[in-house]
């Protein structure tokens, strides 16, 4: 009896069982977003698959990303600096491996059913993954395995991982959703007086903005605006790994469908925002957004849409909102909690990976906010 492991460079040849047994579990590694990643992932992404068996049973997947950084400019603000810390970044990493989705905040790496195998068998097996794609698809510059929980941190304190650097750059911003939240005002009315005036007076700066919910036509008739709105947002980002395909939320929308929820601002009949949602099970991750700037600046479209996604979820019953890693500090202002997350990562020249912790941590400066208290 012994485990084997599959690797697969298409959506089409994973088993037959996969979605029973993993993609059910997260809508993140199911067959349909993978048919996403396929047909519109970013232009310096490739995707691979893994299956692990045990006696040919599937009690496992995972997500694989190489992405490559020759032709991509991650560094965006304070153009003399950016170009300086482009070309470094450049040389010290030609192209990275991902155990894990990079276009995604939190855990959407891979599952096992764990009725079947224990957590130190996973990161077990996870190794021999790992190793076996460096030596069959290509090796690369970086390795990481992105966004654990921080209980997963003692699974990963063997022989095997030693020589990689663990690190933690911001929290994973959530928001559990309280039972007695039945209506959008009860979640209001356990707000501070404070933050209670501050979401009604953002809410009366949204007259005559009209909210939609997109359907794929609307999607496709609004495409070239909300590629327009979504670059708006992406390249005022001081640091980024990859941009957006132009068909994405079209393909999202035709694979996921109702577990991908688009929702559009107009103001005098223009789009002039919107905001994306995945329905995974009874979570919520919030996903891609864009805005006008200036509009968002005179009519808080930002906080708004946070708003809304709350609106969205108690009135859906859902159990929680997972908002990911940006913009911290407004999104503890609605309620969102930090929660740590930390990654591994290793450089393959031997001599480099001595000095990791420095290199990453000057290429990724850990930004310094200030945690709100919304609630009484």
């Amino acid at each position: 009896m012994s485990y084997n492991i599959k690797i697969y460079t298409s959506v089409s040849h994973l088993p037959l069982q996969w979605n029973a047994v993993i993609g059910n579990r997260n809508i993140m590694l199911s067959k349909e977003y993978f048919h996403v990643l396929e047909s519109s992932r970013p232009d310096n992404m490739e995707c691979y698959y893994a299956a692990f068996f045990y006696n040919d049973n599937l009690i496992g997947g995972a997500l694989f990303q190489y992405l490559n950084f020759q032709n991509h400019a991650t560094f965006q603000k304070n153009e003399v600096w950016c170009s300086i810390r482009n070309f470094f970044a450049r040389k010290f990493s030609k192209d990275v491996m991902i155990l894990g989705n990079n276009m995604l905040t939190g855990q959407n790496g891979f599952y096992f059913d764990t009725a079947k195998i224990t957590f130190e068998q996973v990161i077990s097996l996870l190794n021999r993954a790992v190793q076996k794609m460096q030596k069959e698809i290509r090796k690369t510059s970086l390795i990481i395995y992105k966004d654990y929980h921080f209980n997963f941190v003692n699974y990963f304190q063997g022989k095997n991982h030693q020589s990689y650097f663990r690190f933690s750059v911001q929290p994973n911003m959530m928001l559990t959703l309280k039972d007695s939240w039945t209506v959008y005002e009860d979640y209001l009315n356990d707000f501070s007086k404070k933050y209670r005036t501050r979401a009604r007076s953002a809410r009366k700066k949204f007259e005559n903005i009209e909210k939609l919910e997109l359907n794929l036509n609307d999607i496709q008739k609004h495409q070239d605006e909300m590629n327009i709105l979504y670059q708006n947002v992406a390249e005022n980002a001081p640091f980024n790994t990859f941009f957006l395909a132009e068909n994405h939320f079209e393909c999202m929308k035709k694979n996921i469908n109702e577990n991908f929820k688009v929702f559009g601002y107009y103001l005098d009949q223009k789009l002039i925002g919107f905001y994306t949602l995945i329905l995974n099970n009874q979570d919520i991750d919030t996903y891609f957004l864009g805005y006008d700037k200036e509009i968002q600046k005179e009519r808080q479209l930002y906080l708004n849409m946070l708003l809304d996604m709350v609106e969205f979820a108690i009135s859906n019953r859902f159990k929680r909102i997972i908002f990911g890693r940006t913009a911290l500090e407004i999104k503890s202002t609605i309620g969102a909690e930090p929660v740590e997350i930390f990654g591994l990562i290793k450089h393959n020249n031997s001599l480099l990976n001595q000095f990791m912790g420095k290199i990453f941590l000057s290429l990724n400066p850990k930004a310094e906010w200030v945690q709100r208290k919304p609630f009484k």
